[in-house]
């Protein structure tokens, strides 16, 4: 390991501090920690970085929020959800929490 990884890691940490925010990290040896966010990066990295060359950053930014806006949280069912896409199970979610 470079002691530049380790100086990054220390400055991002501060910056965060700085704005409030705390660090999430999971736990050693729980490989399921990261599976979540792993499958998500799969699917972008599919459907969208690797349809494509990309000529600017702002571009590709748009394109990945405009994917997961319309295909990821709208379309995408969910087991952990009941089967529901993610806007369904936050309208319900909301509903219940103000009734």
């Amino acid at each position: 390991m470079k002691s530049s990884l380790a100086v990054a890691a220390l400055h991002n940490a501060i910056a965060l501090r700085n704005n409030g925010l705390i660090g999430s990290m999971g736990r050693v040896g729980a490989c399921g920690d990261n599976a979540a966010i792993e499958s998500f990066f799969s699917l972008l990295q599919k459907n969208v970085l690797d349809t494509r060359r990309w000529d600017t950053r702002e571009e590709l930014r748009l394109a990945i929020v405009t994917w997961i806006e319309t295909k990821y949280h709208r379309r995408r069912r969910q087991r952990g959800l009941g089967k529901l896409i993610p806007v369904e199970f936050e309208t319900i979610y909301t509903a219940a929490a103000a009734a």
